[in-house]
């Protein structure tokens, strides 16, 4: 069973810092693009970062970039979600996604990605 598992969300002050971590289990993260979603109340899911299985190519929402970061370790199965400069607008639940793909390729579409996590919540209030 293809399961993605999400942490490390939580209450945290503007301007603070956050790191995700999705732990993936009954596969192998290297060869999957893999991305990072959330969704605010009322809102729809909205593409936050991805990252090829290839050459580890990245793209940003515009929203976060110079802020986020993400990454993985495939030595421990495990994609991450490094957040700073936290903003009120960056509150929702945050989820990882992962597709079977050999490209040099990613997007931030949800439709593209196969395999989804359960979400893990961040709210950004002081």
């Amino acid at each position: 069973q293809l399961q993605l598992v999400e942490s490390g969300g939580g209450l945290v002050q503007p301007g603070g810092s956050l790191r995700l971590s999705c732990a993936a289990s009954g596969f192998t993260l290297d060869y999957y693009a893999i991305a990072w979603f959330r969704q605010a109340p009322g809102k729809e899911r909205e593409g936050v970062s991805c990252m090829s299985s290839s050459f580890g190519n990245t793209n940003y929402a515009d929203s976060v970039k110079g802020r986020f970061t993400i990454s993985r370790d495939n030595a421990k199965n495990t994609v991450y979600l490094q957040m700073d400069s936290l903003k009120p607008e960056d509150t929702a639940v945050y989820y990882c996604a992962a597709r079977r793909s050999s490209s040099s390729y990613c997007n931030v579409s949800p439709g593209w990605y196969a395999v989804w996590g359960q979400g893990t919540q961040v709210t950004v209030s002081s």
